[in-house]
């Protein structure tokens, strides 16, 4: 799956409370999904393993995978779960509702299975506060049902609320994120407006914000972006001056001074130094 394709898409989002010992049944989802126990106890049995569950479990599995749940016959779980693509998946017309699950002896249609996530997630660990993560999963509670004219402008509201639970899903699951320090993500909005409103602030006035020494904040914006910050407000402030170049008839020098370069010949130095060209050779073609 491409990282551009990743927009996860949530189809059925509940509170589903088990009875004394009931089993779901041998399954397979067509999507990812996420189950939270926030009460009692249970067994997940998947893939040949047994997992013991208990309030606080937080439990991932991809989609495709077959899996059962048996609640504890004396104090039986209850789910907050949801089921979810990592890019919507089409499958109105083909199935009866968003959330199609297969249970055996159903034959599993293998062309309808939701996206992979391109990292691997553990299949367990244990939340912090049951609380904070119930809370966040109260916020998009959906039914399943496709989306229609009058359930339209609900889902935009369900769907950015899930939007705001994976992004903190993953901060948990991931051992190593691939994806920015969050200090640095907020960091990067803040400059990027600042690079386009005023004239850049000192790197100073960020690390001190964040509270962070210099030497570590730029190796967490290293990390984080690629390069070194003075590195990224330049190649920022380059890009936007190419559009300028390409699409407007202001000068050179005019360009230069737009995005606060310090002199038409720095901005020109930098220029070359980037694409391998002076200003005036790719506004040329």
């Amino acid at each position: 799956m491409k990282l551009s394709a990743l927009h996860p898409y949530v189809y059925l989002a509940t509170r589903y409370p088990f009875a004394k010992g009931q089993s779901s049944s041998k399954r397979i989802c067509y999507m990812s999904s996420v189950y939270l126990l926030s009460e009692g106890y249970g067994v997940l049995e998947t893939e040949g393993t047994q997992v013991q569950v208990s309030p606080g479990s937080l439990v991932y599995l991809p989609p495709g995978q077959s899996h059962e749940w048996l609640a504890d016959p004396a104090e039986p779980m209850v789910h907050l779960c949801c089921y979810f693509d990592w890019g919507h998946v089409d499958r109105e017309g083909h199935f009866d509702w968003a959330c199609p699950i297969c249970y055996e002896p159903e034959p599993l249609l293998p062309e309808w299975l939701g996206p992979q996530l391109p990292y691997p997630l553990p299949l367990q660990l244990q939340a912090g506060s049951v609380r904070v993560w119930a809370e966040r999963f109260q916020k998009f509670y959906t039914s399943g049902q496709f989306v229609n004219e009058q359930t339209f402008i609900r889902n935009l509201s369900i769907q950015r609320n899930f939007q705001e639970f994976i992004d903190f899903f993953l901060q948990q699951m991931l051992r190593d994120p691939p994806f920015p320090d969050r200090r640095i993500s907020a960091l990067l909005e803040r400059l990027e407006q600042d690079l386009l409103h005023e004239v850049p602030r000192p790197l100073e006035c960020y690390y001190r914000e964040l509270k962070l020494s210099r030497g570590h904040f730029f190796e967490l914006f290293r990390k984080s972006a690629g390069c070194s910050p003075v590195q990224y407000m330049n190649r920022f402030r380059l890009n936007r001056a190419k559009e300028d170049l390409l699409h407007t008839s202001l000068s050179i020098t005019e360009i230069a001074g737009k995005y606060h370069f310090s002199s038409v010949h720095y901005f020109s130095r930098l220029f070359h130094r980037e694409t391998g060209q002076t200003p005036r050779e790719f506004r040329s073609g």
